[in-house]
């Protein structure tokens, strides 16, 4: 009994030794068509990553650059493996570099340093891949030191677009070539020759590339499309040559060819539009005595608005400033004007013609004309008849009685014309002495006048 008690007790110890237990990581490397690697094919890099477990993140790859190729990193799409090894089923995943070489040269690849993350795992782990060596060699019949397409399979084909039909003098013809090449890189896919023709003017278009889809996000391979347009420039029959493209194969190294058959069309009679001028020879002109010649107004304009932008970027603190000034200054003046004697004169000039009759402005005339505040200080005794008639003129507009004859208002104007002359101010000499007595003699009387009569 204590016997049996005792291995029950040792196997519930063994337990949290198991449930703690490290994940197997293991990496496989292997490199694809090495050993017959041909300058300008693909080499690939396979790197499988496996775990007994799972993947809490996808592995961190390194990057991978060699001297003399072109390597292209794993897509973000990658294969996943079901294996069993010794009774333990194992997951993994599979990267492909893809490694174009473009030099006749021995390339060493480094050992690869991948960070992995699996579960049940404290930290992530660390795997390294083994070194891997190829020897790239120049194709058969290919040229040292050009690009040489490699591929499983290419295929040309082409198009012929015309501007009309039938065709005439002036229209234009374009010709159409699509190069797919399946295990190829598309940026070693060369551009098809379009041979100039005698009494076609030739224009060659950009070219399209992009890479080919297995419909999974894997790319198989590239395509390429190129574009020329002929413009007819005499009639005749023209024959547009038969284009062939040199391959070699990726998986025994023989030149082949591709190609696409030649294009006869003819042209006869003239397009009913024509240029106004020779675009060949405006093309020459252009690339051989290129020219710029601009007129002496425009320039003499194009400088006027730089000035004048110029005046009013840098001018505009100076103008504001002016522009405050002067109004200030033009209030005062017109304050000036308001407050001063001749302001009032006007006014009571306004006032008497008016109906009905107002004085308050010739009170504000005397008052600032002389100084008084009533017309009998201001007219004193000299003037005494006007002072009366003024009297009478407002009795007669604001009395009960009403008199037959009125005088009329304008003559009383005329005759107080007559004292503003008298009391209008008098500009002085520049550098003028005041006067020695500023009260005149005509005043003082006026004055002795005004007390003796309220005696």
């Amino acid at each position: 009994m204590n016997r049996a008690l005792i291995g029950l007790f040792s196997l519930l110890c063994l337990f949290p030794g198991l449930a703690v237990a490290a994940p197997q990581v293991s990496v496989r490397t292997a490199l694809l068509n090495g050993d017959k690697a041909l300058v300008g094919g693909t080499v690939t890099l396979q790197i499988d990553v496996l775990v007994d477990t799972w993947f809490t993140s996808p592995p961190q790859l390194p990057k991978l650059s060699l001297n003399g190729a072109v390597v292209t990193p794993p897509s973000g799409e990658a294969l996943h493996l079901t294996e069993k090894a010794a009774g333990t089923t194992l997951f993994g995943l599979r990267f492909n570099y893809q490694i174009t070489p473009l030099e006749a040269q021995v390339y060493d690849i480094p050992a690869l340093s991948i960070r992995v993350n699996p579960g049940q795992s404290q930290q992530p782990v660390t795997v390294s891949t083994s070194a891997q060596h190829f020897s790239a060699a120049q194709p058969a019949g290919a040229t040292a030191g050009q690009a040489s397409l490699i591929a499983r399979q290419v295929e040309l084909s082409q198009t012929l677009v015309k501007s009309h039909d039938p065709l005439r003098v002036g229209d234009t013809v374009t010709r159409q070539i699509q190069t797919r090449a399946t295990g190829a890189q598309t940026m070693l896919i060369p551009a098809p020759p379009f041979a100039e023709v005698q009494g076609l003017t030739r224009y060659v278009q950009p070219p399209s590339v992009h890479p080919l889809d297995d419909g999974r996000g894997g790319v198989i391979g590239g395509a390429r499309e190129d574009a020329v347009v002929y413009k007819v420039s005499e009639e005749g029959r023209f024959r547009l040559p038969a284009v062939d493209m040199k391959w070699w194969g990726a998986a025994d190294g023989q030149a082949q060819t591709a190609s696409v058959p030649e294009v006869v069309f003819e042209a006869k009679g003239t397009a009913g539009y024509q240029a106004p001028f020779s675009m060949a020879e405006d093309l020459r002109a252009l690339r051989h005595n290129a020219q710029v010649n601009i007129a002496r107004h425009w320039l003499v304009i194009v400088a006027v608005l730089i000035i004048g932008a110029g005046l009013v970027y840098f001018g505009r603190t100076w103008s504001r400033t002016f522009w405050n000034r002067w109004q200030q200054r033009r209030e005062q003046r017109r304050h000036a004007w308001l407050n001063s004697s001749e302001y009032a004169w006007q006014l009571t000039r306004q006032q008497l013609a008016a109906q009905p009759l107002r004085l308050d402005g010739l009170y504000l005339w005397v008052r600032r004309s002389s100084g008084r505040v009533d017309l009998q200080s201001f007219l004193g005794s000299r003037e005494r008849p006007l002072l009366k008639r003024l009297q009478q003129c407002l009795q007669n507009q604001y009395g009960n009685a009403r008199p037959d004859a009125v005088e009329a208002p304008a003559a009383l104007l005329d005759d107080l014309q007559t004292v503003h002359r008298q009391h209008a101010p008098r500009s002085l000499p520049q550098y003028a002495l005041k006067p020695l007595n500023p009260t005149s003699t005509h005043e003082v009387f006026d004055e002795n006048a005004r007390h003796a009569t309220v005696e």
